[in-house]
């Protein structure tokens, strides 16, 4: 047996431990990265076609930019059609980032209204989606019910209630008119100094699996189901592909070192339940793997991710992370794109980006036929979530405009079963239990504050 059959037999293992619909035992094995006619219907393929094909490169290139709302308007949204943007953990509505609820949702309208404006000469117009780091609740929304975050969960054990908890938070994006969550968080975490250690299930990667799997299932609706990605659910991301956990001595955003096939068996492994569960995009890590940051790591982005996983959605990028890729900037990086990033996530700098890309794609230094592989990625994953058929402004769709689905009673009902749920008993005979009548200081900052109990992603980053 081979290194790389081994592994793809623990893999496949795993993707069936996390209990996905459909999912059976067969050998993990492809004959090469997916394409749109082998994995989609062909009126999906046929249509995806037929719009790409009126599609000037500027339009295509756009929908590979994804700023962040504070940095750009309706009017660049009209002008320029990013195909997808973003707030950042200390970013919301109009500058406002405690913005209530109806200021989320009158964004949403603004900016659906820009990016789907008549074009000239027949052009399509294709709506831009909304991502946010809903990680443990919507929690960037004033009102919205906090969830325990991962490590928590990893220790209840428990995926119906973490399927629960992603459904729960589907509602309450989908009542701000939001249409994507940067979630679940599927790192194995192997060094806990790492700052993000709380954002990982387990040191386990078959505690990981599972779990990020339900939640998969939780936001965007399990597959085979006629409501998937409809009321109720938004898309998913299972982040950050791959090795985020395990940077030496837990360096954020540092380098991941060892034999790749060891390192894939550890941090790759919750992937394929991911994948089984339906995960429509994936997000790049900011990490190196033995040396090459993972935003220009074809052979990881490209071979590993598509060919050898069969992952056919949509791979974004992290915050300026294809700025770090050797002899790129913010502004310019080829490479990445060549590696297999679809969507760069460039907060402040997409002007550049964008003009930039646009001349190598016409200079020919990317193909035609990478732009194309990564625009009909994009285009199929919004068909997917039904946003390409008869377009409808973010307040006319399901629950869009109910925000007594934030903090109801229902979903807070979930969250207090898993705080109980992911109650930890520490032992320890010299210290614990605390002696009746003792007199103990508690001291520091995080000492009486709500905020930081409740851990990062909590209204800000």
């Amino acid at each position: 047996m081979t290194p790389r059959t081994g592994l793809r037999q623990l893999l496949a293992l795993l993707a069936c431990t996390a209990g996905i619909a459909g999912c059976s035992h067969a050998p993990l094995e492809t004959s090469g990265p997916a394409t749109i006619a082998e994995n989609a219907p062909q009126s999906e393929a046929a249509r995806v076609a037929d719009i790409l094909s009126r599609m000037s490169v500027e339009r295509k290139v756009a929908q590979l930019i994804q700023p962040q709302i504070n940095s750009f308007t309706a009017e660049d949204m009209k002008r320029y059609r990013f195909g997808s943007y973003l707030n950042g953990g200390n970013g919301g509505p109009y500058g406002d980032e405690f913005a209530p609820a109806d200021r989320w949702l009158a964004l949403a309208d603004e900016m659906w209204a820009a990016s789907t404006a008549p074009l000239p000469d027949g052009e399509p117009v294709i709506p831009a989606i909304w991502g946010t780091d809903a990680v443990h609740g919507h929690t960037n929304v004033p009102g919205a019910t906090i969830f325990p975050h991962n490590i928590g969960l990893g220790a209840t054990r428990d995926a119906d209630l973490v399927r629960r908890i992603g459904a729960a938070t589907g509602a309450e994006i989908q009542a701000t008119g939001i249409d994507w969550n940067f979630s679940p968080t599927i790192a194995v975490a192997q060094d806990d100094r790492w700052g993000r250690t709380y954002e990982s299930y387990s040191e386990d990667p078959a505690i990981v699996a599972p779990l990020g799997a339900a939640l998969v299932e939780g936001l965007q609706g399990r597959k085979g189901d006629p409501n998937r990605l409809g009321a109720g659910h938004v898309i998913a991301t299972a982040k950050h592909f791959f090795g985020d956990g395990g940077t030496d001595q837990g360096v954020d955003q540092g380098e991941v070192t060892g034999d790749i096939e060891a390192l894939k068996a550890i941090h790759a492994a919750p992937y394929p339940a991911a994948i089984a569960a339906g995960v429509e995009t994936i997000m790049a890590s900011f990490n190196s793997i033995n040396g090459e940051k993972m935003h220009g790591n074809k052979s990881l982005l490209t071979d590993v991710l598509r060919g050898e996983l069969g992952f056919d959605g949509l791979v974004v990028g992290d915050w300026n992370g294809h700025g770090q890729v050797a002899g790129c900037t913010n502004t310019d990086c080829p490479q990445s794109l060549l590696a297999g990033l679809d969507i760069y996530m460039v907060p402040d700098d997409w002007k550049g980006l964008l003009e930039t890309t646009v001349a190598q794609v016409k200079d020919g230094t990317i193909p035609m036929a990478r732009l194309d592989e990564a625009v009909t990625r994009i285009l199929r994953v919004k068909m997917r979530a039904g946003l390409l058929g008869d377009m409808v402004q973010p307040s006319k769709r399901p629950n869009a405009g109910d925000y007594a689905l934030l903090g109801s009673a229902d979903h807070r009902a979930i969250a207090r079963e898993a705080v109980a749920k992911s109650q930890v008993l520490l032992k320890n005979n010299g210290i614990l239990p605390l002696k009746k009548g003792a007199n103990i200081l508690v001291a520091g900052s995080a000492a009486d504050d709500i905020a930081q109990a409740s851990g990062g992603w909590t209204l800000t980053w």
